[in-house]
């Protein structure tokens, strides 16, 4: 074969097999920044956060040869007594921040593991997932998650619950049973707040056990094991701890992940930025973002629970549960004093107006939270027009129908130019429809008024991390 033809049969039969192998390298260099998404790129079906899980497992801390308090010879805490209750986010969250600030108390490292959702609050059907759970760091990021503390703090870092494992075995960890200290200490229902952390700081941070797991008894041997139970986040016990948490690393280190924060930018934009950059609500204006701009100073958001609280409410009043958590700080309006036993059946009306307000309720108190806080933002003139809030935005797990209602409702009064709601927020894959309550979250942190419910642990939430944004007490207001 002379040279010529040598050099046609290559060219016409090694060039497809070239292709192909440059083909499969650039589709692997690629796969290695963007192959987890395009596994979750669809909404209809839940997310696998591959790269996420690769680097939760390449968190620097997650190595055994690293220096006392953190490698082979750490300190660690896990909090089993919180797992085995498949709740909600937002109770699960309230536990997540109060054990980490708990372990840095203590001089230990937080163990986080993932979030395991109830399948009745996941956004997927069962058939279409085989676990539902998600990895913190796809939630929020900070220590909580595996973030580092400031700059020189030597406090040992979180570690997720796999590296645990494989740096305490079995025969290293002590457990300590939650039901035993309350019994021990009295701590159940008799110590405040700040009594019952300084108790448990004490009792983790003086045992020599490196590996230490906090562990709670069945349901049936005691229905409240959690460290921090509901008869304390329920009653005014826990008001002696806010300045505490309120100061802490833990909550000033707070902040969403970057997937929430992704889908919070995309959506400020197409639902928020009108209005926020006109200087009223008919302004023609650039949807070019401006650094200078905040797309939610002219929002007030508004979380409306639906759902499940039609029965939930009437099971509160049974019990005669006063607000939950933080929102039971004295200071902040629209206080509310529980029914006495002489108020009888009006007294439970009185509390089921509070935790399921009707629509009228629900138009006069957010028109009046408006009123308020443009009052004291703007000085003592009333009737303001037009209104410098003039974006609503709904937080609600409410059915379309009534949904659609309340929205025709609040655009008949003519002040606001624009009514969103949950339902409006775009998705743009299947990761942010997974957290789709934390973009909500965030929605209402970050709003210039925020009405919530005072029974709602969604709401104490956001409740918190506003006010750690030192935002004014008159622009938290609730049903």
């Amino acid at each position: 074969m002379d040279r010529t033809l040598r050099e046609k049969w290559i060219y016409f039969h090694l060039r497809p097999a070239l292709y192909c192998i440059s083909a499969l390298l650039v589709v692997y260099l690629l796969s290695r920044e963007i192959h987890n998404d395009i596994f979750d790129l669809d909404p209809r079906f839940p997310p696998h956060y591959r790269d996420i899980v690769e680097a939760q497992t390449r968190l620097p801390q997650h190595n055994r040869s690293l220096p006392y308090p953190e490698g082979e010879t750490g300190r660690y805490v896990k909090f089993t007594s919180r797992s085995s209750r498949l709740l909600g986010w937002n109770n699960v969250f309230t536990e997540i921040l109060l054990h980490t600030h708990l372990a840095y108390s203590s001089k230990r490292a937080y163990v986080f593991e993932d979030y395991k959702w109830a399948p009745s609050h996941y956004p997927w059907r069962e058939r279409n997932f085989i676990a539902p759970h998600t990895p913190i760091p796809a939630l929020i990021s900070g220590p909580s998650s595996g973030g580092p503390w400031l700059p020189g703090d030597p406090s040992p870092r979180s570690v997720h619950e796999l590296y645990f494992k494989q740096v305490c075995s079995q025969q290293r960890i002590k457990q300590i049973w939650t039901h035993e200290v309350k019994d021990k200490y009295g701590i159940r229902k008799e110590k405040t707040a700040k009594e019952v952390f300084s108790i448990w700081t004490r009792i983790l941070r003086d045992d020599e056990s490196p590996c230490i797991e906090v562990v709670s008894p069945l349901l049936e041997e005691d229905p409240w094991g959690e460290v921090f139970d509901m008869w304390l986040l329920s009653t005014d016990r826990i008001l002696d701890f806010w300045e505490e948490f309120r100061d802490s690393l833990v909550s000033k280190l707070l902040a969403p992940s970057e997937t929430v924060l992704r889908a919070l930018d995309r959506n400020a934009r197409r639902l928020f930025f009108a209005d926020a950059h006109s200087s009223n609500a008919t302004s023609n204006t650039s949807r070019t973002v401006s650094p200078q701009i905040d797309p939610f100073r002219k929002v007030l958001a508004v979380h409306i629970r639906r759902g499940d609280y039609v029965w939930h409410c009437r099971h509160l009043s049974g019990w005669n549960y006063t607000f939950y958590l933080w929102n039971q700080l004295p200071w902040l309006p629209d206080r509310f004093s529980l029914p006495t036993k002489e108020e009888g059946e009006e007294g439970t009306r009185r509390f089921i107006k509070r935790c399921l307000p009707d629509v009228d309720a629900i138009v006069a108190k957010i028109e009046c939270a408006r009123e308020d806080w443009e009052r004291e933002t703007f000085g003592n003139a009333t009737n303001r027009t037009p209104h410098y809030l003039t974006t609503l935005y709904i937080l609600t797990n409410a059915k379309r129908e009534w949904l659609a209602s309340l929205s025709d409702r609040l655009r008949s009064l003519d002040s606001w130019s624009h009514v969103w709601s949950s339902a409006d927020v775009e998705f743009a894959n299947a990761r942010e429809r997974d957290v789709g309550m934390v973009i909500d979250m965030e929605i209402a942190r970050r709003a210039a008024v925020f009405v919530g419910n005072g029974w709602s642990s969604f709401t104490s939430n956001i409740l918190h991390q506003r006010l750690v944004d030192k935002k004014a007490a008159i622009s938290n207001r609730f049903f």
